[in-house]
Formats: C-alpha cells, sequence, structure tokens
C-alpha cells in the first residue's frame, strides 16, 4: 500500500509539473503568494511527539490554493495540475532548512501532502471553473466547501492511516480511528483556515492571508508547548519508574523495556491512542510497589512470591501512583496486576504478560526468548489472556525479536 500510494503521488506529481512547465503559470501573483505561504508553513514545520500534522500553516495554505476561485472579486483561472504543482515546489523551497539539518520531512509527507491538496483541487477546480458553483450561490457555496472539506479530511486520514499501517504493522482499524480522532483537533483548525482564507481572498484579496494565518500560528504554537509539557510528564513519570532500578529491586532498563513492548503489543490488539498512553505509564511503574519490600526479589520477579504478598504489593503500587497525580486509569493497571487475568482489564492483562516475558527472558539466557514465549503458551489457561501472548508473539516476530518505540 505504501509504495502505491508513493507511485501515485509521484505520477501526479510528474503529471502536474509537465502541464505547469508546458502550459506557463496562470495568475502569477496568486500563485507565489499561496507558494510564499505554503514555504513559511513548511519553515515553521515540527516533529513533536504528539504531531498528527506537522506543517498545520502549510496544509492550510494548500487547501486553501485548492479551494480557491476568485480573488477580489476577480475569477481565477488555475487548475487543479498548477495547485498540485505550486504546492509540491513550495513544500520542498520550505524544506531546504530542515533537510539541512538532516531533519527534512519523509516521503510519506510529501506524498500526503500532493495527494491531499490534488483530491481538493481536482474536486473544487473543474467544477468552479465550469460555473456549478456559482450556481449554488450564497450559504450553499458554503455548506459545499464545508462537504468537501470533510471528504478532504477523510482522504487525509485514510491515507496517513494505511501509510502507517504499511510502515509499522500495525492494524489499520484502530490506526484509522486515531487519525479521524486527531482530525477534531489541529484538523479543525487547519480546515476552517483553509475555507477562511479561500472565502476571505475571493472578497477583500490577497491582504486576507497574512491576517487569516496569524491564528493558526499561534495555535501551532500554543500546541507545541503543550506538546512540551506532555513530553516532560513523560519524562518525570519514567524517572519515578526508575527508582526501582536505583534501589536494586530491578534490572537497569526493566520498566522502559516492559512499556515499550507493552505499547507495542497494545497496538497490535487495537487500542485507542489515550489507551497506549495509561498502558505506557502502568507499564513504567508496574513495579513501584516493591519499595516496600525489606529485601529485593532476585531480578524483580515477584511471581515466585505467595499470592498474598504479590497482591500487596500491587495496591501498595496502585498507592503510589495516585499519590503521584497520574491518572486514576494507571494507577487501577498497577493495582490489578496480582488478580486472576480474566479479571483484568486489558491494558492491565498487557503489562502482566510483557512483565512476566520479560523477567523469563532474564532468567533464561541466550535462549530467552522462544523459551519464555513457550512458557507464557503454557501459562495461558491460567496466568495470561491467550490473545495477548499470541500478539506478543507476532510483535517479537516483527521486529526481530526487539522492539524500538520512544518512551520520555
Amino acid at each position: 500500500m505504501r509504495r502505491l500510494v508513493h507511485v501515485a503521488a509521484g505520477l501526479l506529481t510528474l503529471l502536474s509539473l509537465t502541464h505547469t512547465l508546458t502550459t506557463g503559470l496562470d495568475d502569477r501573483t496568486v500563485a507565489l503568494s499561496f507558494g510564499l505561504l505554503v514555504a513559511l508553513g513548511e519553515l515553521t514545520r515540527w516533529s513533536g511527539p504528539e504531531s498528527r500534522e506537522a506543517a498545520p500553516l502549510a496544509a492550510a495554505g494548500a487547501l486553501s490554493y485548492a479551494l480557491l476561485g476568485e480573488t477580489a472579486g476577480r475569477a481565477t483561472h488555475h487548475g487543479a495540475l498548477q495547485v498540485v504543482a505550486v504546492v509540491l515546489a513550495a513544500t520542498l523551497v520550505g524544506c531546504v532548512p530542515h533537510v539541512a539539518r538532516g531533519q527534512g520531512p519523509t516521503a510519506d509527507h510529501l506524498a500526503r501532502r500532493v495527494l491531499t491538496a490534488g483530491f481538493a483541487a481536482v474536486c473544487f477546480q473543474p467544477l468552479y471553473n465550469q460555473g456549478v458553483f456559482e450556481a449554488w450561490g450564497g450559504p450553499a457555496y458554503v455548506l459545499l466547501l464545508v462537504a468537501l472539506l470533510g471528504l478532504t479530511s477523510l482522504c487525509d486520514a485514510v491515507l496517513a492511516a494505511a501509510l502507517a499501517h504499511s510502515r509499522t504493522g500495525w492494524p489499520f482499524g484502530p490506526l484509522l480511528r486515531d487519525e479521524l480522532r486527531a482530525t477534531l483537533g489541529i484538523g479543525t483548525a487547519v480546515c476552517a483556515t483553509g475555507v477562511v482564507m479561500a472565502l476571505a481572498v475571493a472578497v477583500v484579496g490577497l491582504w486576507a492571508l497574512p491576517v487569516f494565518s496569524l491564528p493558526l500560528l499561534l495555535t501551532q504554537l500554543s500546541f507545541r508547548r503543550y506538546a512540551a509539557v506532555r513530553a516532560t510528564y513523560r519524562q518525570t513519570i519514567a524517572s519515578l519508574a526508575r527508582a526501582t532500578e536505583i534501589a536494586g529491586y530491578t534490572p537497569a532498563g526493566h520498566a522502559r523495556r516492559v512499556a515499550v513492548l507493552s505499547r507495542a503489543v497494545g497496538r497490535e490488539l487495537g487500542l485507542s491512542e489515550p489507551q497506549l498512553t495509561v498502558l505506557e505509564y502502568a507499564a513504567l511503574m508496574h513495579d513501584i510497589g516493591q519499595l516496600s519490600l525489606v529485601d529485593p526479589v532476585p531480578a524483580g520477579a515477584t511471581a515466585v512470591l505467595p499470592m498474598e504478598e504479590q497482591r500487596r504489593i500491587a495496591l501498595l503500587g496502585g498507592a503510589v501512583v495516585r499519590q503521584t497525580g497520574v491518572a486514576a486509569a494507571v494507577a487501577v493497571v498497577v493495582e490489578r496486576q496480582a488478580d486472576p487475568y480474566r479479571e483484568q482489564p486489558v491494558s492491565a492483562r498487557i503489562v502482566r504478560a510483557v512483565n512476566a516475558y520479560e523477567e523469563k527472558v532474564w532468567e533464561a539466557g541466550a535462549d530467552g526468548p522462544l523459551r519464555a514465549l513457550e512458557e507464557l503458551r503454557l501459562g495461558t489457561g491460567r496466568d495470561y489472556q491467550p490473545e495477548v501472548v499470541e500478539s506478543l508473539a507476532r510483535v517479537l516476530a516483527r521486529n526481530g525479536g526487539a522492539v524500538h518505540e520512544r518512551i520520555g
């Protein structure tokens, strides 16, 4: 699927550039203005862990140009192919500083930008040039633009989910669900800014571009600050989770490895992004209750302790989590670690199985991964949910026995 998307974007790019170079630019001032807006958006792009749209201003500018029919009451004559050519050229120009720093956009980013702008332009420009939208007029025209925005957003979400599925192997359905949910956030601001700029330019001209770009830039700045706070919060939790390692209760890196692998298994099982966040935090702090032990358990393997002692450690761990101010859902997962798996929430089942896998690998040495999985499968009738164990096996097989995902 990923290769198909890249091929489609490449063919559309080739056709658009060939057509534009052959016929020349229509409305050069308009094309240059929107090109500068898209380039500026790419210059201010960022790649934080919380960002779905790395360059919202560029996306809004591309969408606005695709939906532009008039400027200051004068009809424009650029077509869909010119929209794609201008958007691509401006995107590449705006990405030059990022490429110089080794942080350039990926082929997926460029393919999404080209195909999304092309979809909106192909749906709008031919019909507008034929006078179809003019016949509607007034509120009906605005409603038609809103409907087109909805279709464009859906197209972009499907593309993003398909590319992520091909790149990572994660289930397509949950990825699409997360993309659609994210569209209600920064995606709504991008769509609203794009259509408002197109309508404003149609009335007052190109002076509307800087006026209506400023709110989205401020929104992007606020979102980056929010993401920085979230990143600091995650790092604080990761640092707190290391207390058991520093005190000698668990092996070095144990909490982080369990968190990374638990998150991957959660994705395999189709958990949503908020559920994955709860799962990650719970996995990081699942051993915090061991600080109540007088003497550490070898390798932190509490499974050798009596069940009552395991429950006491889990409840104390949940109490510590609640004291830190972390979401109550995280504390619940930690508290339920010693319960029978059929009574646990799915996040607790995942942490339990992954933690057991990590402990068994630590104990088994060179043949650890295969032996640990086999022992987990033998315990599925009593201790571990079979679906979780099989999802863990698929994740390990897909990643060659190792999972790499950033935590903190």
